[in-house]
């Protein structure tokens, strides 16, 4: 037996490592200073006063909606041949009373409004952490392309250098020199575009979250998933805040239908009074019970909130359907775009030497001068597709992460 419980633990071991959180990559910010971030995001705040919202409103339902209603009534009788009038007056205290079990429906249905406010609490973290991710990468991205950028341009300015040589020599026309000059001018243009690129990245992420990237923080290796694609799914399932917001809008449809149905007992008022009659001789104390007789309405009630919770439980299936799709579809483009970033990366390793051999070809005089520029375009186009693709890979990597909540303390949700 002690082999069998060892090997269960051995079992199990991954599975609780999963279960828990793993530090962010080196690309992405710390834990501590994304959650700070995610909580102080526009749209969480407002979840956060939608959970607070749903606390006062589980109390309220718990205490019910009954209250205690004070009625008096003064009247003046008047008895022919019996002298002064007589002043009378009645004093009624009565309150509703739930029946039928509505206030344990009651206290289940304030339960279930709380859990769908944090639900969708965890789902405004969720996305938000999805969007700090993204902005966070076309920053670094930003930042990767202005250094590519640049390079281009060292790149051609020492193109142009070399046929300013060779002309100098007797070995290029002029129009070679404006050729060149005319490459420059096309790279520093590509960079001027980036830092447009880039100022545009840090405003957003700045705008949004009050975020700036620190700048030795740049791109790094994307690593392979630390898990098999099956356990990922189903820790994905469970996690999915948006399944849990359907399956708590299910419970809430489901107990309001049952409230309705319980309803077609209606509320029985129960009140004391007191009266004062006969010139104040005759004194009336005494209970009162006022019940409501259910009619149509109330069974047509209870049909419609029954029919509506069998469609609640289908969207909440259907949700399932959704997430699991999307689900796969996001750990397809994971692996997909990693596997596209390495062959990216080699191309644009070979496009760079290309490009130095030609410019020394040009120099020694054995390659002409549409070569040369062809091979720094090249060079450049295949550096941007490198870098697209390992922006790429890094966004479906983090997706990876946060729709697993394994980072920034989603786990937590």
């Amino acid at each position: 037996m002690n082999w069998v419980v060892r090997a269960i633990a051995a079992l199990a071991i991954p599975v609780v490592a999963q279960a828990q959180g793993v530090p962010p990559p080196a690309w992405l910010p710390s834990t501590e200073r994304a959650s700070a971030w995610i909580e102080h995001d526009a749209s969480v705040s407002l979840a956060r006063h939608g959970t607070a919202a749903a606390a006062h409103s589980a109390q309220a339902l718990a205490t019910g909606s009954h209250e205690w209603a004070l009625r008096l009534q003064a009247q003046r009788r008047q008895v022919q041949d019996a002298g002064a009038p007589s002043r009378e007056w009645q004093a009624h205290v009565e309150r509703p009373i739930r029946v039928n079990g509505k206030a344990a429906l009651d206290r289940q249905l304030g339960d279930v409004e709380l859990d769908l406010a944090r639900a969708q609490l965890g789902e405004a973290r969720h996305e938000s952490a999805r969007a700090l991710a993204d902005l966070w990468l076309g920053v670094l991205a930003g930042r990767q392309r202005e250094a590519l950028a640049a390079q281009q341009v060292a790149l051609a300015e020492a193109n142009l250098v070399a046929v300013q040589k060779r002309r100098r020599a007797g070995d290029a026309a002029l129009l070679d020199e404006q050729q060149a000059q005319a490459d420059v001018g096309d790279s520093q243009r590509e960079l001027i575009t980036a830092r447009t690129a880039l100022a545009k990245a840090q405003a957003a992420l700045h705008t949004r979250f009050g975020a700036q990237a620190s700048a030795d923080q740049q791109l790094a290796d994307v690593s392979e998933p630390g898990w098999a694609e099956a356990a990922w799914l189903n820790r994905v399932l469970e996690e999915a805040d948006a399944i849990k917001t359907r399956q708590a809008e299910w419970q809430r449809v489901r107990l309001t239908a049952a409230r309705a149905r319980a309803d077609r007992m209606p509320d029985p008022v129960v009140g004391v009074f007191t009266a004062s009659e006969a010139r104040g001789r005759e004194r009336l104390v005494g209970l009162s019970v006022t019940v409501p007789l259910g009619g149509a309405y109330r069974d047509q009630r209870s049909l419609q909130l029954a029919r509506e919770a069998d469609m609640a439980e289908s969207a909440l299936e259907q949700m399932r359907r959704d997430v699991e799709q999307q689900a796969r579809e996001t750990w397809a483009d994971a692996t997909g775009s990693l596997e596209r970033w390495r062959l990216s990366r080699q191309t644009a390793a070979l496009a760079a030497d290309n490009a130095r051999l030609m410019q020394r070809a040009y120099a020694l005089g054995e390659a002409d001068l549409q070569a040369l520029l062809m091979a720094r375009r090249q060079s450049g186009q295949s550096g941007l597709v490198a870098l697209e693709a390992q922006v790429e890979a890094a966004r479906w990597a983090a997706r990876l992460l946060i729709d697993a909540h394994q980072i920034w303390d989603l786990e937590h949700d």
